[in-house]
C-alpha cells in the first residue's frame, strides 16, 4: 500500500523557515520523480517543486523559486523542502507525492497523505 506522511509544518511569522519530511513506503521510492505540492481551502492542489530519481534535477514553480529547496534521500525514503523567506501566501496544507517524471502531474491522485500544515503570519 503506498503511502505518505508528512510533518515538519507549523505556524511562523513572515520571513522565518521550515522544513517539511516526507517519508514514503509502499512501492520501489529511489524509481520515482517527486513533488511537493500545496493546497489552500477552496482553492485547487498546485505544485511547488519536484526532484529527479536521482536527486540531480530539480524544479521549482515561479511562486516558490529561490526561497525553497526540495530534496531526497534515497536511502530514508524520505523527501524534504527547504522553505525559507516564508510569505502569508504560503500559508497552506503541503502534501508530498509520486510524480510522473518530465511532468508536474501526480503518478495516481488517490495517494494523497494527511499532509502537514504551514501557517505564516504577516
Amino acid at each position: 500500500q503506498v503511502r505518505m506522511v508528512e510533518s515538519g509544518g507549523g505556524s511562523v511569522q513572515a520571513g522565518g523557515s521550515l522544513r517539511l519530511s516526507c517519508v514514503a513506503s509502499g512501492f520501489a521510492y529511489r524509481t520515482y520523480c517527486m513533488g511537493w505540492y500545496r493546497q489552500t481551502p477552496g482553492k485547487e492542489r498546485e505544485a511547488v517543486a519536484k526532484i529527479s530519481t536521482s536527486g540531480d534535477s530539480t524544479s521549482y514553480s515561479a511562486a516558490v523559486e529561490g526561497r525553497f529547496t526540495i530534496s531526497r534521500d534515497n536511502a530514508a525514503n524520505a523527501l524534504y523542502l527547504q522553505m525559507n523567506n516564508l510569505r502569508a501566501e504560503d500559508s497552506a496544507m503541503y502534501y508530498c507525492q509520486r510524480v510522473l517524471c518530465g511532468t508536474w502531474d501526480p503518478v495516481n491522485v488517490r495517494d494523497w497523505g494527511q499532509g502537514t500544515q504551514v501557517t505564516v503570519s504577516s
